[in-house]
């Protein structure tokens, strides 16, 4: 079985086991606690706000229904299935459309940039080669990319929720089970992987990412993370 492969199937299990309740997915927090924060860092650099929208991993929808209510063509792509399953189930009126993408096949992302034109993008995670030469892909010459990745110092966290006395938390364990381990790459990796796919970082910084899991004495777990701006130089 090829990596992309297994990849894909362990998505699919998690997504096909996880329960439709709101806030029930580890990462699967308010929209105005994630997306919303990062849009205030990602909408002054839109070239053209009314450019399709791409919610590139969008998983149940969460933040793809967050951002329809905000731009005028969303589109919630995911590698699993059984993620948009739940997607369009929690969108029954269509605010957003979904598309199954593999969004590490360049080709796959040339066809849908071919049916929509030039998009913004916002994408989580992305340390992959293949991603980011797709993702330019996607992009065109006008589109703009917001990418979020767990800090490495993110993995410290983890490992500490994961190894505690009683075992991980009940939205952390599958998560863990299927093999969907983040902060596994160096920060570093994705300006890198950006710049080689001929895309240039217009901003950077780091904000913590929210999640849905408490500690036992009540607090919000939050995990360090990275996040960077990209698209073609106009000038």
């Amino acid at each position: 079985m090829s990596v992309t492969s297994r990849y894909r199937n362990a998505w699919e299990s998690f997504w096909n086991e996880a329960l439709a309740d709101r806030g029930a997915v580890f990462w699967d927090a308010e929209p105005t606690l994630t997306a919303g924060r990062h849009l205030a860092h990602f909408e002054p650099h839109l070239t053209d706000p009314g450019l399709p929208l791409i919610d590139l991993g969008c998983g149940n929808g969460t933040q793809t229904r967050y951002f329809a209510e905000r731009f005028p063509h969303v589109v919630g792509a995911d590698l699993a299935a059984a993620a948009l399953d739940h997607a369009r189930r929690a969108d029954p009126a269509g605010q957003a459309a979904y598309r199954q993408l593999d969004a590490a096949d360049k080709a796959e992302a040339e066809t849908l940039h071919a049916e929509l034109g030039d998009a913004n993008v916002y994408v989580a995670p992305a340390a992959r080669q293949p991603l980011a030469d797709a993702l330019a892909a996607l992009l065109g010459a006008r589109g703009r990319a917001f990418l979020v990745e767990p800090a490495q110092s993110a993995g410290t966290v983890l490992a500490g929720l994961a190894h505690r006395p009683d075992g991980p938390p009940a939205k952390l364990a599958p998560v863990l089970r299927h093999g969907l381990t983040p902060a596994a790459v160096p920060d570093e990796a994705v300006p890198e992987h950006l710049r080689a796919a001929g895309l240039t970082v217009l901003a950077s910084g780091e904000l913590p990412l929210v999640t849905t899991e408490y500690t036992p004495d009540g607090t919000r777990v939050q995990l360090p993370s990275t996040w960077v701006v990209a698209g073609r130089d106009l000038q």
